[in-house]
């Protein structure tokens, strides 16, 4: 199940480079040097691990914490250590997630060029300079 935070900068990179996230990375992948594209692809990759490392953790507290286990000094320190995980796994996110988010704000999706405005013409050139006395 994809989350929030990673499904939302997949749609805005889907939408600024108007293909679905395969075709993106087959492309960034065959393309084998660095882009724009690749980083951004990077750092969804990075939301991504951490969201899954989020629930990983998240899943083990609920274990180590069923009402049928007891919790004593081993369990103890596996939830402090969860904890621990989750939290840095959350500043992870957050912060890849902000910045990636900063970058996809400073983009934006350009016509194809069949698509664009024909080129403005170039300044008129200068008129022969009257002579005036």
């Amino acid at each position: 199940m994809p989350h929030r935070t990673s499904q939302s900068i997949t749609e805005r990179i889907e939408a600024l480079y108007g293909r679905p996230r395969v075709e993106l990375e087959a492309h960034a992948d065959a393309t084998g040097h660095a882009s724009m594209l690749a980083a951004l692809l990077g750092s969804l990759s990075a939301v991504e691990f951490a969201e899954r490392d989020i629930a990983f953790q998240t899943e083990r507290i609920r274990q180590l914490t069923h009402p049928d286990r007891e919790i004593g000094r081993f369990t103890a320190g596996h939830l402090l250590d969860c904890a621990r995980r989750i939290g840095e796994a959350v500043a992870v996110r957050d912060s890849q997630a902000q910045h990636t988010s900063a970058v996809l704000q400073s983009l934006h999706r350009t016509p194809a060029p069949a698509e664009q405005a024909p080129a403005m013409p170039g300044p008129p050139a200068p008129a022969a300079a009257a002579r005036t006395r």
